[in-house]
């Protein structure tokens, strides 16, 4: 059995106007940053949306690629990161992901801090992170060193360009061969991509 494993970083664009101003501000390709532990997207986890529609309401959340969110946006980009760890850093990732998940209603979203990274300014508050913030962190916790930076430096676009991670898909998020085809089935989405 390997030591290795993966964990996989998935970065999306909706093409929401909330999203479109941000990426006015970055240039960057994707504004949303995700922590999956399988390839297949079934447990995927980041701070967001906690309701599809109210981009006001947020926090940490599990994402379902096939529901949520992501449904309202059918139209969504995306490029998905792998990243070799090993098992140890896998299983601590795991354990990491549990916290939060059990105390997810202590945790808030950190709107002020992803405006400040956006000004290249560090904005921390106790337990309130953005997507990337979130990722990056997780990762710190799991023994996982990317960066010598705080994690509220941390943007999506720093995912997509470091050069641990290796580009496994980058597509419209519902073309991604590895969903399930029958969560799928019978689902339209526009053939041009959300920010077009």
């Amino acid at each position: 059995m390997s030591d290795n494993q993966n964990i996989y970083v998935l970065l999306t664009d909706t093409g929401t106007m909330f999203t479109k101003l941000i990426k006015r501000i970055t240039a960057a390709p994707y504004n949303h940053a995700s922590l999956a532990l399988d390839e297949n997207l079934n447990e995927v986890f980041s701070f967001g949306r906690k309701c599809a529609n109210n981009p006001w309401i947020g926090g940490f959340v599990e994402e379902d690629v096939y529901e949520g969110t992501f449904r309202h946006f059918p139209g969504t980009r995306c490029a998905l990161l792998r990243l070799q760890v090993t098992r140890e850093q896998f299983e601590a990732a795991r354990r990491v992901i549990q916290s939060y998940k059990d105390e997810e209603d202590a945790y808030g979203y950190n709107l002020i801090g992803m405006f400040g990274v956006l000004m290249r300014l560090d904005i921390t508050r106790e337990r309130s992170y953005f997507c990337s913030q979130f990722v990056a962190e997780a990762m710190k916790q799991s023994r996982i060193h990317l960066w010598d930076r705080p994690s509220s430096a941390v943007t999506p676009n720093d995912f997509f360009q470091h050069p641990a991670f290796e580009v496994i898909y980058e597509g419209m998020l519902y073309d991604y061969p590895l969903l399930d085809q029958s969560r799928l089935a019978g689902f339209q989405y526009p053939l041009q991509t959300a920010s077009s």
